[in-house]
């Protein structure tokens, strides 16, 4: 092959790889435009909401006891990082409850599929009664309500409850404890529950109080109704009121240590 022959050979391998690399960075500008685009409208929109208290040691927990210990192994002025030792209960602060919690041989958090954890959210409002009685809960009737007005409950969804709970997280009123140590607190009756289990795929329930079941209860009916069947739920979850009560999506990051039972978990809810 004559030497013309094989610079423009060359010249013309060399082209179409530039070409190619432009290509590359073509479709890849795009894709990080559209996903820049993307959380710039969210950004617009304000459209992302913490749904987690942020929790230490005072955060008020179902048996009365600090949830966490923090140690301070290392410091920045000695060691020139910072580094705490927890010890720490599975169920403190915005947590999950994973099916193992209520069950001989459930999943545990661990296992919690994926799919699951970025579901639709669907908030049943009982503040009015909530206010009234500290004891109200979740019915079927309110159920229906939601359903009625906004369609059924979507495939995977989370179902929350919205008592107003969470403005009291930071006083007594959330445990909200009488003189024989009896708590009093909203929840999901078990025969709402029932009916979720009935007629929904709902993935989760969740509640901005201290437990699934309400406070006055001793056998944690909703509890043992609900996690046995392979779904989980979402305690001490904040920030309900900033969201419509359908069309938001939440995000639940899920704990993934092996076996565990639960354990605090950073939630967010995107509209």
């Amino acid at each position: 092959m004559c030497d013309v022959c094989v610079m423009n050979s060359v010249k013309e391998r060399m082209l179409t790889r530039r070409d190619m690399f432009r290509g590359g960075l073509a479709v890849g500008a795009g894709l990080t435009a559209a996903g820049l685009g993307t959380a710039a409208r969210a950004d617009a929109h304000g459209s992302v909401f913490d749904m987690t208290h942020a929790y230490g040691p005072d955060f008020p927990t179902y048996f009365g006891e600090p949830g966490i210990a923090m140690e301070q192994t290392f410091n920045f002025a000695d060691n020139g990082f910072n580094l705490f030792q927890l010890s720490l209960n599975e169920h403190t602060g915005t947590h999950i409850d994973a099916p193992l919690h209520f069950s001989a041989d459930g999943r545990s958090v661990d296992e919690l599929e994926v799919g699951d954890l970025v579901v639709p959210l669907c908030v049943v409002d009982i503040r009015e009664k909530a206010a009234a009685d500290a004891d109200a809960q979740v019915t079927p009737d309110d159920l229906e309500a939601w359903i009625a007005e906004h369609g059924d409950i979507p495939d995977r969804a989370c179902v929350a409850m919205l008592s107003g709970w969470a403005d009291k997280v930071a006083t007594d009123a959330f445990r909200n404890a009488d003189d024989e140590g009896t708590m009093h607190f909203p929840g999901f009756h078990p025969e709402a529950t029932a009916l979720l289990l009935e007629r929904s795929s709902a993935a989760a329930m969740a509640v901005d109080t201290l437990s699934l079941d309400h406070g006055p209860s001793s056998d944690f009916a909703t509890h043992y109704a609900w996690l046995p069947t392979g779904r989980y739920g979402i305690e001490c979850l904040a920030g309900l009121e900033q969201v419509p009560a359908a069309g938001a999506t939440l995000v639940v990051g899920a704990p993934k240590h092996r076996g565990g039972t639960g354990g605090p978990a950073r939630i967010f809810a995107m509209i």
